[in-house]
């Protein structure tokens, strides 16, 4: 036997403060996703030594995980009508 699901009053899936969490959560992702850009250059025989600076190796794979732990947490999290 299958239960019912759950769905709120409305009709929705997800609460209001479930699509705020989540809608954080992706800005979160395409943060660190932009911070984790650039640092190339136009001649391939020059090296730049930017490609190693703290906001791509440090700051921006926090900003990712962050995004995708808020992003689980909007989806697994049950808010009270």
């Amino acid at each position: 036997m299958s239960t019912p699901k759950e769905e709120s009053p409305s009709g929705r899936r997800f609460h209001r403060n479930n699509l705020i969490f989540m809608v954080l959560g992706l800005g979160l992702l395409v943060g660190g996703f932009v911070a984790l850009s650039g640092g190339g250059t136009d001649n391939p025989n020059e090296f730049n030594e930017a490609i190693f600076s703290f906001r791509r190796i440090t700051l921006a794979p926090l900003l990712i995980l962050a995004g995708f732990g808020v992003f689980g947490f909007g989806i697994m999290k049950r808010f009270k009508a």
